[in-house]
């Protein structure tokens, strides 16, 4: 399937952090969005491999995306290299995506660093062409790149590149991310074992918060911030025009 936007985290959830407001603006302008998740999340200290995969099925059909596999790469432990590359390489041909967006280059948790640069070089060695990779099929797969490669933001400490207003989705977004009971607070899912960094009220309302600050910066309720390592441009100054404030 070819897809106008693919979403890649390294743990479910990490998309639905990062840019579901951004994916559901795009699936209701009719854009077609697919999700990858790099691991099944199962070093979680909440839940197991199997809520999340629950959960995540939940959240898609919340956000209404058209697509989402897992590659099983090892939590905790992938890699940056040949093999992991060469298996996200594949999943980039099988979808073909004018834009990746895919986890932050630097962040306190190392994975999320991590699978930043291997979603980026990934992204780039896709499309060389004397890099062969099969599909399911055993069919060789054309070369495919990104034109964007964008990381969302997961931390407080970076400055986004683009800002993106998803004040008309905001409670559609927070629905998708509550979506995962196990991983953030509910009084239902109190029960699930040890609290955890993201597992206290006061994560979620620091989601909300950050969405706040972003939107503010540019004149709307609530925004998503990215970043670029390439120059974006526009072709022409109706995409600046904003609501009046």
């Amino acid at each position: 399937m070819k897809v106008d936007i693919l979403a890649i985290g390294v743990h479910p959830d990490d998309v639905e952090l990062g840019c579901s407001g951004t994916l559901i603006n795009e699936i209701k302008r009719g854009k077609k969005v697919a999700i990858i998740d790099l691991t099944q999340g199962e070093l979680g200290t909440r839940g197991t491999s199997e809520t999340r995969y629950q959960e995540a099925a939940n959240a898609s059909m919340i956000m209404g995306v058209h697509a989402r596999e897992n590659l099983k790469m090892r939590d905790g432990f992938f890699k940056n290299d040949e093999d992991h590359q060469l298996k996200l390489i594949s999943a980039i041909r099988k979808y073909q995506p004018a834009i990746v967006i895919g986890n932050v280059l630097h962040d306190r948790h190392p994975d999320h660093g991590r699978a930043g640069k291997l979603i980026a070089d990934s992204c780039f060695l896709a499309g060389l062409l004397k890099i062969e990779t099969r599909d399911e099929n055993n069919i060789v797969q054309p070369r495919w790149r990104p034109s964007y490669v964008l990381h969302y933001i997961q931390d407080w400490y970076h400055e986004p590149d683009l800002l993106i207003d998803i004040s008309d989705v905001f409670d559609q977004r927070m629905k998708a991310i509550e979506a995962y009971g196990t991983q953030f607070f509910t009084a239902e899912t109190s029960h699930e074992g040890p609290q955890t960094y993201i597992s206290t009220p006061d994560f979620l309302d620091s989601v909300i918060a950050r969405a706040r600050m972003f939107g503010k910066r540019i004149g709307v309720k609530y925004a998503e911030g990215f970043i670029s390592e390439k120059k974006i441009g526009i072709r022409n100054l109706d995409a600046l025009i904003q609501n009046e404030t």
